[in-house]
């Protein structure tokens, strides 16, 4: 097992024992392309469906098909335990499902926060705010849902196309007789009117005060809700239902309709998140982020298809927005009619084409060869390693940007907070800056150094929406433990799982590298490996909680039924199974290590359950090829002394396409090929 070029929380552990060569990659951004496989095992790009809205994308990928198994992905929602003290009440949206960056624009959106620091501060005021005109209803519809949710106290007032927003009088008066947060949750409530929805304010042991709440409540909702009071463990409390008239109104067919609609899209994009690219897609169409669903994140610094579907929005009405998406680097293409959304996990992988630039050997001497003499070692070295990784495959490892790699504290540190529910020190441990005095290094320093959100805030540049979501929520609710709670309810639930998720992808990592340096190559008795009948487990390299794990016997080791590449080992969670042999007393004393010997990785504070899942120790890409290419370049010279000889000199480059299943790293493929982190 050869060891070498560690990455950041990837053990520097290869399967294969070539000696590999240095290049670079995404030198440019068409160096890194990513495309989508879908279910059927047709790139998205390339699917037979209609094309209508005038967008194909000119670049050129490589056409071959790909064959693979579909993967049964395992997704993670949010924990379903977590329900209120008292009365069981329907689970409100965090005041952060809703960007008003987005939805207003940011400047708009820093004067409505203006705005509501001055009425905080004020006696009851008629003041008003103008939000601006919006010509399109559905996107009216938005503003009004979006501010209402995250503002309870204002009410939106729309004066064809312009909208106002001024304090509501009736919140003043409720937060007078309850907490805000109270008052906030219940006009939430009210807002939302949830069919079969109720509310329950904190245990209130004066009668009298319950009677001046009860008397509020029927004098200004008495139409709306009716209330009653109850014990329970000694302690009593006011709740409130709607009154069957107070459910939503029977929606039209019309309404229906429009509700029902899907429509599925193909969308490229290059040199943005795909999160980014969503919100900037639901600002333009008047529909929430939420609203999007997708298959899977792709890489930032690339160009990348992926399939999507939006909910409420026909493709008539999609393709009059593509030319606005064009000048955010995002070009839609196979628009179409669905019948459903997208989940999580629903392909079947990604195809890459990828661009490995000034390529060298490893050792020094070969560096300094002649050009034909080092050319001739590089294509030697590029053969004998892409035919071990097309036989061997390559250690399954999560690469470095699964822990947020390039930032001073790594996601999984953030993660290991909050699964120990320490949420102060999780916060602070976000907001440790880079080196450097980058505006938001500048921000992230103020806010540890001085605990003041707000100032941070106005530091805090207009692009970093994570940042600025947590630290508007630590302005509003503090910085003490609830606060910082709040904060991170504060981001959408895909954001807060990723940093619990970070952590258990580290153990992971760790715990192959363990595996492979105590128990060698081979399957060994008490290791996990999946039973479906004609399944190749080494091609399915996705991952999986639902298939069915078998425990490999002694008699089964001896006859060497199973190989390296069947091999499973758990990510932790609270439904895994884990190795019956050393490996099983390694992850109790790895994550005893971190103080979770009890922990059940469920956080209900945050709504957040990690159930765990089984990830092959090898992956192996399918239908790898590659291509070597001579390019000129200056020969600046060793040393910095006089060229002798001819001025310039061939540079290999090295083109490699390959498919991969969901959830394998393509930079971990290369990583294996060239033996040090490209």
């Amino acid at each position: 097992m050869k060891q070498d070029c560690d990455a950041v929380n990837v053990p520097a552990c290869f399967i294969s024992s070539h000696e590999g060569f240095r290049g670079s990659i995404k030198n440019f951004i068409k160096d890194f392309v990513v495309t989508e496989i879908d279910v059927n095992g047709q790139l998205v790009n390339k699917a037979a469906a209609p094309q209508t809205s005038g967008c194909a994308s000119s670049d050129k990928n490589n056409e071959t098909s790909a064959r693979c198994k579909q993967n049964n992905h395992s997704s993670v929602s949010p924990d379903t335990d977590a329900s209120a003290y008292w009365g069981v009440d329907v689970a409100l949206p965090s005041p952060g499902s809703f960007d008003l960056g987005v939805i207003l624009g940011q400047s708009v959106s820093d004067e409505l926060e203006q705005f509501v620091l001055t009425l905080k501060d004020e006696k009851p005021t008629k003041q008003e705010l103008s939000l601006g005109s919006f010509a399109d209803k559905h996107h009216r519809a938005n503003v009004h849902r979006a501010v209402r949710h995250r503002f309870p106290f204002l009410m939106t007032v729309t004066i064809q196309p312009e909208i106002r927003v001024r304090e509501d009088p009736d919140y003043r008066e409720l937060s007078q007789l309850v907490t805000e947060d109270e008052a906030e949750d219940f006009f939430r409530f009210i807002d939302a009117k949830v069919r079969g929805s109720s509310y329950t304010f904190g245990p209130d042991d004066s009668k009298e005060h319950r009677a001046a709440v009860h008397h509020f409540l029927s004098r200004r909702f008495g139409k709306l809700v009716e209330t009653k009071s109850f014990s329970d463990q000694g302690r009593t409390a006011i709740s409130v239902r709607l009154r069957e008239r107070g459910r939503p109104k029977k929606r039209s067919a019309e309404e229906r309709k429009e509700e029902d609609v899907y429509t599925a899209f193909t969308l490229r994009k290059e040199n943005l998140e795909t999160l980014e690219a969503i919100s900037y897609m639901a600002a333009t169409l008047g529909v929430l982020p939420s609203d999007f669903t997708y298959a899977g994140i792709k890489d930032k610094r690339a160009i990348t298809y992926q399939s999507m579907v939006v909910k409420k929005v026909s493709p008539q009405r999609l393709k009059e927005k593509t030319a606005e998406f064009e000048k955010r680097g995002m070009r839609l293409s196979h628009v179409r009619s669905v019948h459903e959304p997208l989940r999580l996990g629903q392909l079947q992988g990604n195809h890459f084409d990828l661009v490995v630039r000034d390529l060298r050997p490893h050792g020094a001497n070969d560096a300094h060869s002649s050009g034909a003499d080092r050319n001739t070692r590089l294509v030697a070295l590029v053969k004998e390693a892409v035919e071990n990784i097309k036989a061997t495959g390559f250690v399954n490892y999560y690469g470095p940007q699964r822990f947020g790699s390039g930032q001073s504290v790594q996601s999984d540190r953030v993660g290991l907070a909050l699964l120990k529910e320490d949420m102060v020190s999780a916060v602070r441990l976000f907001f440790t800056p880079e080196e450097g005095d980058d505006p938001q290094s500048q921000a992230k320093r103020h806010f540890l150094q001085t605990d003041n959100a707000k100032e941070s805030l106005a530091l805090m540049p207009l692009s970093k929406a994570r940042e600025r979501l947590m630290l508007r929520a630590l302005n509003r609710y503090g910085t003490g433990p609830n606060g910082c709670a709040q904060a991170w309810l504060s981001l959408p639930h895909s954001m807060r799982v990723f940093y619990p998720h970070a952590y258990c992808s580290r153990v992971w990592n760790e715990a192959v590298a363990h595996r492979l340096a105590t128990l060698g190559h081979s399957a060994r008795r008490g290791d996990l490996v999946w039973m479906q009948e004609g399944q190749n487990k080494l091609e399915d390299s996705g991952e999986s909680s639902s298939a069915q794990i078998h425990v490999v016997t002694e008699q089964e080791e001896k006859e060497g039924l199973y190989t390296l590449g069947h091999v499973l080992l758990p990510m932790p969670g609270n439904t895994v199974k884990y190795p019956e042999n050393a490996m099983g007393a390694w992850y109790q004393e790895r994550l005893a290590r971190d103080g979770l010997d009890n922990c059940r990785f469920r956080v209900s504070s945050l709504k957040l359950n990690l159930p765990g899942c089984y990830r092959p120790l090898l992956a192996l890409p399918r239908n790898l090829s590659y291509q070597l290419q001579r390019t000129a370049c200056k020969d600046e010279g060793a040393g910095g002394g006089e060229v002798s000889g001819e001025s310039k000199q061939d540079l290999l480059t090295l083109t490699l396409n390959f498919d991969l299943d969901s959830s394998c790293y393509a930079t971990i493929c290369l990583r294996e090929i060239m033996k040090c982190d490209p």
